[in-house]
């Protein structure tokens, strides 16, 4: 039986229909790729999600394919920055009560300022992170967009 995490509860809560889906975890290889090979998935449908700090207006999330690496001068000017790092790894939970290979962009311990790839919607459905290693969750982008008020950009 499949434990509900926090963020499948909150979208129990809006009506939001999605699946959970379990894979295998490998401590030595939280990348995305991993997750998409344990899915049988295209890694483009497989979405990671990374929280980083602006110089202007503090953390904000990008939601990005497991193949591509976000790019600090597009995540700065898309979020009103002019300067953005990722976070440490050593912040992650404190702040958004998610580990490393388990950060969801929903149900985060305050709402941040989320902006989804827009190839997000090139699919019926994408998967990000449920909130714990080795859950996913599938659903359609276009419902993950609306829960969590993002943006939509070509990070």
């Amino acid at each position: 039986m499949i434990q509900k995490t926090n963020a499948a509860r909150l979208l129990d809560a809006a009506g939001i229909p999605y699946i959970l889906v379990p894979y295998e975890v490998d401590e030595e290889h939280l990348e995305a790729s991993h997750v998409a090979r344990q899915l049988g998935e295209d890694i483009d449908t497989v979405f990671k999600t990374l929280v980083l700090r602006g110089d202007r207006n503090g953390l904000f999330v990008c939601v990005m394919p497991g193949s591509l690496e976000v790019d600090l001068k597009v995540a700065a000017r898309i979020s009103g920055n002019k300067n953005c790092q990722m976070i440490h790894v050593k912040e992650l939970l404190p702040l958004t009560g998610y580990i490393r290979g388990g950060c969801s962009p929903i149900g985060m311990k305050k709402p941040l300022p989320t902006f989804i790839h827009e190839s997000a919607l090139l699919y019926d459905y994408i998967y990000v992170s449920a909130g714990v290693r080795g859950l996913q969750i599938r659903i359609n982008p276009n419902d993950l967009i609306g829960f969590t008020g993002a943006g939509l950009y070509p990070i």
